[in-house]
């Protein structure tokens, strides 16, 4: 359901007069003081007073300076910090009537009727339950004279929204759940230390990870590990399954390998219900095989750390989200949950949510397991599936992080669809390739090449485009070819993200908060890379809670550069430490960073100071995210798969010849889906001068940025979430990890 644009600029004054409280509950996760800062922020922006609860639940029911009333720098450079700075705490009493009662006086005491929780289900449902009793408990508290009758017709309904913190990633409803990112990131980098003391001395691991009842993070950290074995609670090992394991550790040693990783879940266990400890995975393999193992129990160290980026975007969307919410909010709406699909917000029926999420227990707890794990959502049944493939086949493919050219070793007809073994060649395009066709033509034929998989940035998905509109001229061009989108600008049309950008995100949140923090007074003008594409410098601007994001897309003029340095100089006024500027590379032709950073620098003198920084090639630097590893791996299956069953439809007269427009695609990921998109059908959504898309998803946070910063930015721009349905969307999700 969208609003007009009319009702979105009313919204901006609905909170004057309302008040607004945040908790945080239950288990801590990374990105919660990120939600914690959107609520606030966006709550002060529409003009409603709101309160911080300090130690979750407890300190509802206890009150008095654990409800505190935040202003706008309250949460001023929290967004990096991992935890939760207004504290988290296990309540009994807030699960006894009387511990209701004591919380609702004290929200009343404060004309609080709109209440923000961010924790798992068990925290959620006690909302809903607060929200249910909400009436009858302001009816008790008028009959012990604690309230008046007035006051409980004043506040005769209390609001509720949902903001699902868990690092299990086990909430269903939500592609992801705030902190499961970030716990994935803790994961891998322990994964990939020990691999480097693991290939030292040849031994084998064993990594108990999170997971009591899902086995979310053991699985997309053994994906993107490359694991040997994996113990999840939704899939227990058939019979036999200590000899197998056993057979695929020993088997890896002889091809080589110096290491072995088996990834458990604490939850982990077999086809009875019976427990796996990890222990005994050790035992085992030590008692069989004689391997040098090692137990390693990640434990709490995966909730700590700072948020990824993608957990402080997640957070700050659903926070502001969960406010508009509580502002359209009648006494007849039901408590909502916000959750993401598709990279979009959504509302998503509060209790609807947490009694799927109980169906899958209560199907694991009858060893109903494979509906269990289709509850969970069609990501984890796909992304099972790929990690099945390669403990099965893990030589299925080889991918080329650069141009690459598919030679296939024999006639389609000897490769069953689905499997194809690829070798890459020598050739690559180093430029487009109308300028080199006949030689690229010539190559084609000498190595009887019949397909062709290009892993690149926009060139990559230009040069398929001209081979297949060259396909009129030369018969050799007349093969599948596709396209995997890899650039950090995320530029490629087709795709929601590409291959790399989500690490680039990471990076130059990391070096940009390592350079500003601390600093007294101070302005980073941060320049990004990107091209014309304003992605990194957006979604980087938001993450790191940026003043402003400078970029093509979003024309910008003096007097919007004059506007910004003022609104730093009231900022730096007010005693706050540091101000941040972001600026893609490409975002003007004349205001140059250097202008930029010399313009700043001069209307803010006596106020503050001002230093550049270019990021540059750093973004493309370091080790790639958990997200990256398994998209690439994801994509990669569904390409060789793709291409073995073109060569195959495509066979004819002993050799290949496929000139249809679906044999030629951009392999992207749409909303949520996984999709092959005609090379040719995105020609007209493509700006080819600026290389990019005309339309681009992530330009639709340019509002939300603007307004945590405290811009006065039209509200109208801000595109509010849909309401959905748990039982609709439960087994459809094809994009989380």
């Amino acid at each position: 359901v969208k609003m007009s644009s009319m009702d979105l600029e009313k919204l901006k004054m609905t909170g004057a007069g309302r008040a607004i409280a945040v908790l945080t509950s239950g288990g801590d996760a990374q990105g919660m003081n990120a939600a914690v800062r959107a609520v606030t922020r966006m709550g002060i922006y529409v003009g409603a007073k709101v309160y911080l609860i300090y130690e979750g639940y407890q300190g509802l029911v206890d009150g008095g300076d654990n409800i505190k009333l935040a202003h706008w720098h309250s949460v001023t450079n929290i967004i990096q910090q991992g935890g939760t700075v207004i504290g988290s705490a296990r309540c009994k009493a807030f699960t006894t009537r009387e511990g209701r009662l004591a919380a609702a006086f004290n929200l009343v005491k404060k004309g609080i009727t709109n209440l923000c929780v961010c924790g798992g289900d068990g925290s959620l449902t006690g909302a809903n339950l607060f929200r249910t009793e909400w009436s009858s408990l302001l009816e008790e508290l008028v009959q012990k004279g604690r309230i008046t009758d007035t006051m409980a017709k004043q506040h005769n309904h209390l609001n509720i929204v949902g903001l699902v913190g868990s690092i299990d990633n086990d909430f269903c409803g939500t592609d992801m759940t705030i902190g499961a990112d970030s716990a994935l990131h803790r994961i891998m980098e322990i994964i990939d230390a020990i691999m480097t003391t693991a290939q030292s001395h040849q031994r084998t691991f064993v990594l108990e990870v999170m997971g009591r009842h899902c086995g979310y993070l053991a699985l997309v950290s053994a994906l993107a590990s490359g694991a040997d074995w994996l113990f999840i609670p939704e899939a227990p090992p058939q019979e036999g399954w200590e000899d197998r394991m056993c057979a695929r550790l020993e088997g890896s040693r002889i091809k080589g390998s110096r290491l072995n990783i088996i990834i458990v879940a604490e939850g982990a266990v077999d086809i009875h219900g019976k427990p796996i400890p990890s222990t005994y995975v050790k035992d085992l393999v030590v008692k069989r095989l004689g391997y040098d193992t090692r137990v390693t129990v990640l434990g709490h160290v995966q909730r700590g750390g700072t948020p990824s980026a993608f957990d402080r975007i997640l957070s700050s969307k659903l926070g502001v989200e969960a406010v508009i919410a509580l502002m359209e909010a009648s006494p007849t709406t039901p408590a909502c949950a916000i959750g993401l699909s598709g990279n979009h917000p959504v509302r998503l029926p509060l209790m609807e949510c947490v009694e799927m999420t109980k169906l899958v227990q209560t199907a694991m707890n009858e060893k109903r397991f494979d509906e269990a794990i289709k509850l969970r959502g069609g990501s984890l049944v796909k992304v099972s599936s790929i990690h099945i493939i390669f403990n099965q086949a893990h030589d299925l493919m080889i991918l080329f992080f650069s141009v690459q050219i598919i030679k296939k070793e024999a006639k389609s007809k000897d490769f069953p669809a689905g499997v194809l073994r690829t070798t890459g060649t020598s050739t690559s395009f180093l430029t487009l390739p109308n300028k080199h066709m006949e030689k690229i033509v010539e190559t084609i034929a000498k190595f009887n090449i019949s397909a062709l998989l290009v892993i690149g940035g926009f060139e990559g998905y230009e040069g398929v485009l001209q081979l297949f509109e060259a396909r009129s001229r030369y018969d050799e061009l007349c093969i599948p070819m596709c396209v995997i989108p890899a650039t950090i600008s995320n530029n490629v049309p087709g795709t929601d993200f590409s291959l790399g950008a989500d690490t680039a995100v990471n990076a130059g949140c990391d070096k940009i908060k390592q350079s500003a923090t601390g600093t007294k007074r101070r302005v980073f003008v941060v320049e990004t890379m990107g091209g014309f594409c304003g992605y990194l410098a957006t979604c980087t601007g938001i993450a790191v809670g940026a003043d402003a994001a400078y970029i093509f897309e979003d024309p910008f003029n003096i007097h919007d550069l004059k506007t910004n340095v003022d609104h730093l100089t009231e900022k730096m006024k007010k005693d706050i430490q540091r101000g941040l500027v972001l600026r893609n590379e490409k975002c003007h032709e004349n205001y140059t960073t250097d202008f930029i950073h010399k313009l700043y620098s001069s209307e803010g003198k006596g106020v503050f100071d001002c230093r550049v920084n270019v990021l540059g090639h750093l973004q493309q630097g370091g080790a790639p995210s958990p997200f990256d590893r398994n998209f690439g791996t994801k994509l990669g299956v569904r390409a060789v798969q793709w291409i073995s069953e073109r060569l195959t439809e495509n066979f004819r007269q002993d050799r290949v010849f496929a000139n249809s427009p679906e044999t030629a695609c951009v392999l992207g990921l749409n909303r949520k889906v996984i999709a092959f998109s005609p090379v040719t059908d995105l020609k007209a959504e493509t700006d080819f001068e600026h290389r990019m898309p005309k339309v681009q998803w992530w330009f639709k946070l340019r509002p939300m940025l603007k307004m945590l910063a405290k811009y006065q930015t039209s509200f109208c721009e801000y595109v509010p979430g849909e309401i959905e349905h748990v039982t609709r969307r439960s087994i459809s999700i094809d994009s989380g990890f």
